[in-house]
């Protein structure tokens, strides 16, 4: 019931916001608190590290002109220098979902061997993956992760899906495919493989 409470609260910030990045902002920083088990940080090994700081991420993983690169859009807890980083569009999990336009859920990363760490404030040990997707065409990828294994669950992926298709409507109403062709991409920091 909480997931659908903050559904409807998001929904209604992300109608009054003003661009595209700033609607995908209001959904990225709520669903992090949102989402997942939060007693699964007390679980036994539950770090793949020692516990960080901060266990909570989220951002939009939008597609560019000429669909090489995902941009890193609304990030929630990842490092300054990674806001508007460019992403190889086949690199990792979200490449995966590029390919496919299908959710994945990744309840413990350590189980994926291909997964690989884009986020550099903390290595995921759970993460969510939705397609962003408008009238069939493929728009980007909204991502949910934490830290603690076993955060996410196939209820959370649902919720997630909610919040991935409020995203994808918010982007094209708010414009999100003319703010991107309006984006000098040229100087922009690429990465093309995890670390």
């Amino acid at each position: 019931m909480e997931a659908v409470l903050g559904l409807a609260r998001v929904a209604a910030e992300a109608c009054q916001a003003e661009g595209p990045e700033e609607a995908l902002w209001c959904i990225t920083r709520a669903i992090p608190a949102l989402l997942g088990d939060p007693a699964a940080a007390g679980y036994p090994r539950a770090f793949r590290e020692a516990a960080p700081a901060v266990t909570g991420a989220a951002v939009a993983f939008m597609l560019t002109p000429g669909g090489r690169h995902h941009l890193i859009t609304a990030p929630v807890n990842f490092l300054p220098e990674q806001h508007h980083e460019l992403v190889d569009i086949g690199l990792g999990h979200p490449g995966e979902v590029a390919r496919t336009r299908l959710p994945m859920l990744l309840r413990d990363t350590t189980l994926h061997a291909s997964f690989v760490k884009i986020l550099q404030t903390f290595r995921a040990g759970s993460s969510m993956f939705a397609p962003l997707l408008w009238r069939g065409d493929y728009l980007g990828v909204l991502i949910c992760a934490n830290a603690a294994r076993n955060t996410f669950g196939e209820r959370d992926l649902v919720a997630h899906r909610a919040f991935g298709a409020l995203a994808a409507a918010c982007w094209v109403a708010q414009g999100g495919p003319a703010w991107m062709a309006s984006l000098d991409l040229t100087g922009l920091p690429v990465r093309s493989t995890g670390t």
